[in-house]
C-alpha cells in the first residue's frame, strides 16, 4: 500500500507563493527570550537561504549588511558595517544613503532599494524617522520589510528604557553603551534577540557588573587614593654633588 505524500509546506513552493504567515515566519518577530533557543532559529534561517540557492554552503549568512543612525543634517552618530568597506568608501555610503533617505516624504514607505555603492538592487534600505535622528538598516533583498521594521522599533523602545527619553545627545555621550545594546541585538549581521524585557535584563545586569567592581569612572579616584595612602619616604630638599647643590623645590600636596 501506498504511502500517503505528506502534504507540502512553503519550503517547498517558489517564494512568490508562500503563505504569508508562513513567510513571516522565516523572521522571528520575538524569540522565547532564552538564548540557547537562538542557535535553531539562525539555523533554520540558514538552511531556507541554502534550499533556494540564494548562498553558497561557504558563504556567511548575514542578513543585516550594515546599520547607520545619523541625524537630520547627515552626520553619523551610529555607524556599523558588518561587511568589510574601505573607510573612504565607508563615507561616501553614508553620504549616499542619507541623500537617498532625507529626500523622502514622511507620507511614503519606509524601504527602498539600496545605494549603487552598498550593492544597488540585492540590498534593501529599511529605515525610521524619529525626532532628530534616522535608523536605517541595509538588508539583504529577501528579507522581510516589516519584519526589518519591527527590529528596529524593539532597538529605540530599548534605547528610550534604558536612556529614560533617549535622544541624540545619549547616543553621543554614551557611545559605549549603546554598542554594547546594539550587540545585544544584532551581532555579525544576524539577529540576535528581538525580546526588548530580555535586552534591558542583559544591560541591567552589565551596569549591576560595573557598579560591583567600582566601575571605570572610579578608577582615578582610586588611584590617586592609593597615592596618597602610600608611605613615602621623605624628598631631601638639597642634593650635593661633588660641588654641585642642587636645591629641590617642594612640591604641593595632592
Amino acid at each position: 500500500m501506498a504511502r500517503p505524500t505528506a502534504e507540502p509546506t512553503y519550503r517547498e513552493a517558489p517564494p512568490s507563493v508562500r503563505p504569508a504567515a508562513a513567510a513571516a515566519a522565516i523572521l522571528p518577530r520575538r524569540s522565547c527570550g532564552k538564548r540557547r533557543a537562538r542557535q535553531p532559529i539562525r539555523m533554520a534561517y540558514a538552511n531556507e537561504r541554502l534550499l533556494w540557492g540564494r548562498e553558497s554552503k561557504t558563504a556567511e549568512f548575514k542578513m543585516i549588511k550594515a546599520i547607520l543612525i545619523f541625524n537630520n543634517h547627515g552626520k553619523p552618530r551610529l555607524i556599523r558595517f558588518y561587511q568589510y568597506f574601505a573607510e573612504e568608501l565607508q563615507q561616501q555610503i553614508i553620504r549616499e544613503t542619507f541623500h537617498l533617505v532625507s529626500k523622502r516624504d514622511d507620507n511614503v514607505c519606509n524601504f527602498l532599494e539600496g545605494g549603487s555603492l552598498i550593492g544597488g538592487s540585492d540590498y534593501k534600505l529599511i529605515y525610521r524617522h524619529y525626532a532628530t535622528l534616522y535608523f536605517v538598516f541595509c538588508v539583504d533583498s529577501s528579507e522581510s520589510e516589516l519584519g526589518i521594521l519591527d527590529l528596529i522599533q524593539v532597538f529605540v523602545e530599548t534605547l528610550d528604557k534604558c536612556f529614560e527619553n533617549v535622544c541624540e545627545l545619549d547616543l553621543i555621550f554614551h557611545m559605549d553603551k549603546v554598542h554594547y545594546i546594539l550587540q545585544e541585538v544584532v551581532m555579525g549581521g544576524m539577529v540576535l534577540e528581538t525580546n526588548m524585557n530580555e535586552i534591558v535584563a542583559q544591560v541591567e545586569l552589565q551596569n549591576r557588573m560595573e557598579k560591583s567592581e567600582g566601575g571605570l569612572s572610579a578608577a582615578p579616584a582610586r588611584a590617586v587614593s592609593a597615592v596618597k595612602n602610600m608611605n613615602l619616604p621623605e624628598i631631601p630638599r638639597n642634593i650635593n654633588i661633588g660641588d654641585i647643590n642642587i636645591k629641590v623645590p617642594s612640591l604641593s600636596p595632592f
